[in-house]
């Protein structure tokens, strides 16, 4: 299907990723299109091992991530945003035939997505430390 590969899946990808597409070793899950039955693409899963990496490499981006001033943190979500935008229509569509939704609900999915990063990028701005405040009532 041309829209997968315009979103860059394969007809069997990887369901682990890390610092980077690792090679998955676990069964293969099968994505069925609801309104048709047919198979839309096949995802291999990660097995124990792979995810002890998927979590090391995670932890080490967090270490360089929490570094990041706020306002530069905010810049890359409102650059996720971005992407989401310029593939809403691949993507809704995406969220239609994994779901059996309608485009327009799917394409709400992917909005709502975008709606958080600017919101979030917003929220990046007021924050001028590396800690907030909590807003929670003393007991």
């Amino acid at each position: 299907m041309d829209i997968l590969r315009r979103l860059g899946v394969e007809q069997c990808s990887s369901g682990a990723h890390g610092s980077d597409w690792l090679p998955a070793n676990g069964p293969e899950l099968i994505s069925f299109n609801p309104a048709t039955g047919g198979v839309l693409a096949r995802v291999r899963q990660a097995e124990s091992g792979d995810y002890d990496r998927v979590v090391a490499d995670a932890a080490c981006a967090f270490s360089r991530w929490r570094l990041l001033p706020a306002p530069k943190r905010g810049e890359i979500v409102r650059e996720i945003g971005v992407e989401l935008r310029a593939c809403k229509r691949d993507l809704g569509t995406l969220v239609t035939l994994e779901t059996g939704k309608i485009l327009a609900e799917g394409e709400g999915e992917v909005q709502e997505m975008i709606d958080i990063a600017v919101f979030a990028a917003g929220l990046s701005r007021q924050l001028y430390g590396k800690t907030m405040h909590s807003e929670r009532a003393a007991h």
